[in-house]
């Protein structure tokens, strides 16, 4: 392991994303910026002229072409923000670009309520012409959000409070990434490295017990220092949820978040009634991890390792998108062609540097190719992180190619389906490939540890998310006490057989998720949801795989439920999430064979 992280001028072209393929500098951005500010005065033009089909329709071309200015305007700056969060004129661009997103935010928020006083049966009578082919989604969400959109001065006054409402993300965002120091510790070689959260990834997956429990301590001893500031600044972003949704007339945050994919709560309260029905399955695991360690007591720094050390090995980039292309050629030909283009071609940012985003991602601005955002490191897991974000990447780019601007861009409830299938397949290949038990166990470990962080994991942050705004809305109040104390207790719950610190109550302190609330429990849906299309795939033929690639295709054009019932799988019964849940016993059974 290196002992000093690269600064981002000294990381190779060859292992950088290519944002230059979106502008060739900061002038050509600010160049559409000047650009949004001239069609915006133009747009406020249509104010209180809304009266007719030919007008509406003129208005709703002209909010598109400054949507993709803006959308590509935010896309770009952030991208460069998180090449490294140090960067003063990144910094300052993305400043710019933010504040002209709230003044373009409050000057088309007089847009949606003029539209709502039109009479909707007339709305449906204009979404018939051909040309109001691409709005029609959009005129059946106006029918849909009518009784939660206010008056004009109302949405323009909400608007104008965009920047100071994304102040607690914002804030944590920079003290996260940019701010915070987390010391250094002993690696496997006994030399002293800086603790990031990229290294921190493979340091708690040490083969050394004392390394990763270091990692694990000085992590967390940091967080403890700071955990007023973090409570403060997660409170706040639970109290802007919670009165948000007052504001806009829904009986809680909860029923906020899942309207907007029109998505009924009780999917999210049946995950979490699922996996309390299954907790045992969990349990079960942990003792089976616990013998195969053979430790007297399993602590939580100890469950990330891999069970074979013979296969914790590192993987170069090019080996890892060999092994992804190799697993994912049940998608066919021209899916693979595609990816390897893009892998291989300026899509993907590589390697950690000083100041960048911690974690991966996948993004992307309409009318050009998507993104994605890496701190590789060789593992394994960082192999199967590449398949999760070319997912993303793939979804994004056969929504964009299939789907109008208005119908593009799919919702975060569908989002990790096709991140996850990925994954499966993937699993799936390398369980084939190999013969050696060891390997097997290695593979059904990992795609155990899957289960585990991707549907117990996360349910337990989305109950986490349900009872603090839940307290908000009753009236308590939270406190960094009470937050630890709630995170602790829903531990103890899951991670039965783990023997319980004091620093696994401050991990909700440095979940970046927990700033857009409500998300993390789609993860665990999509993990399920993927779990059954890979399998459609596998066991099927070309009929499966058709409507798989259709669901890719579609983007938003209809809403979630709808468009995994389509492609074969119905996520409002709680069937899949039991059935994935069932397939992680069958799959700790197999396991358990292999010792």
């Amino acid at each position: 392991m290196n002992t000093n992280i690269k600064n981002r001028d000294e990381i190779e072209e060859q292992f950088k994303w290519n944002l230059s393929t979106m502008y060739k500098s900061v002038e050509e951005v600010k160049q559409d910026m000047k650009k949004i500010k001239d069609l915006l005065n133009q747009f406020k033009g249509y104010q209180g002229k809304l009266t007719d089909k030919e007008t509406l329709l003129k208005a709703l071309l002209l909010q598109d072409q400054m949507d993709q200015l803006v959308e590509k305007c935010y896309t770009y700056s952030h991208m460069k923000l998180d090449e490294d969060n140090t960067n003063t004129q990144s910094l300052a661009l993305f400043d710019q670009v933010r504040s002209l997103f709230v003044l373009y935010s409050e000057d088309t928020s007089f847009f949606v309520p003029e539209i709502m006083k039109l009479d909707f049966q007339q709305l449906s009578c204009y979404a018939k012409d051909e040309r109001f082919q691409d709005y029609r989604h959009f005129i059946r969400e106006i029918g849909r959000n009518k009784e939660h959109i206010l008056s004009d001065s109302e949405e323009k006054l909400l608007s104008s409070f965009g920047e100071i409402a994304g102040a607690p993300k914002s804030i944590f965002q920079t003290l996260n990434n940019a701010d915070l120091k987390f010391g250094e510790v002993k690696d496997e070689n006994n030399e002293t490295v800086e603790l990031t959260h990229g290294r921190y990834q493979s340091l708690i997956q040490s083969r050394h017990r004392d390394v990763r429990k270091a990692a694990y301590n000085e992590l967390y001893r940091v967080y403890k220092c700071f955990k007023n500031t973090i409570a403060q600044t997660f409170i706040n972003s639970v109290k802007k949820d919670c009165l948000y949704a007052r504001l806009r007339k829904y009986n809680s945050a909860l029923e906020a978040s899942t309207f907007s994919d029109n998505v009924a709560v009780s999917v999210y309260n049946n995950l979490i009634a699922s996996i309390h029905r299954n907790i045992p399955l969990l349990h079960q695991y942990i003792k089976f991890r616990k013998g195969v360690m053979q430790l007297p007591e399993l602590y939580m720094y100890d469950l990330y390792v891999p069970l074979v050390t013979e296969l914790n090995k590192k993987y170069s980039y090019q080996e890892a998108v060999d092994m992804v292309l190799k697993g994912l050629n049940k998608l066919g030909d021209q899916y693979v062609s595609n990816l390897r283009q893009g892998l291989e071609n300026g899509w993907v940012d590589i390697y950690e540097n000083k100041g960048k985003t911690s974690g991966a991602y996948s993004t992307g601005a309409y009318g050009n190719h998507p993104y994605i955002l890496l701190n590789y490191n060789g593992t394994m897991n960082d192999v199967f992180t590449l398949a999760h974000e070319a997912g993303h990447a793939m979804h994004t780019l056969y929504s964009h190619k299939n789907q109008p601007y208005r119908n593009a861009s799919y919702t975060i409830f569908v989002a990790e389906v096709a991140s996850t299938l990925n994954e499966n397949l993937l699993m799936k290949y390398l369980l084939d490939e190999t013969k050696d038990p060891k390997e097997k166990l290695f593979l059904l470990n990992y795609n155990l540890e899957q289960v585990r962080t991707t549907v117990f994991r996360q349910t337990m942050f989305a109950e986490f998310e349900k009872i603090t705004h839940e307290k908000v809305e009753q009236g308590e109040s939270l406190t960094p006490d009470s937050l630890c104390e709630i995170y602790y207790e829903l531990n103890k719950f899951y991670y039965q057989g783990v023997q319980m610190d004091d620093e696994i109550a401050l991990e909700w302190a440095r979940i970046p998720h927990f700033y857009n609330a409500f998300y993390v429990y789609k993860y665990a849906t999509g993990f399920s949801a993927a779990v059954a299309l890979s399998k459609g795939i596998l066991e099927g033929g070309q009929n499966e795989l058709n409507k798989y690639l259709e669901f890719l295709s579609s983007g938003g054009k209809d809403y979630p439920i709808e468009l995994l019932k389509k492609a074969g799988v119905d996520m409002a019964t709680p069937q899949p999430v039991e059935a994935c849940l069932q397939s992680f016993g069958e799959n700790i059974k197999l396991a358990s064979t292999l010792i």
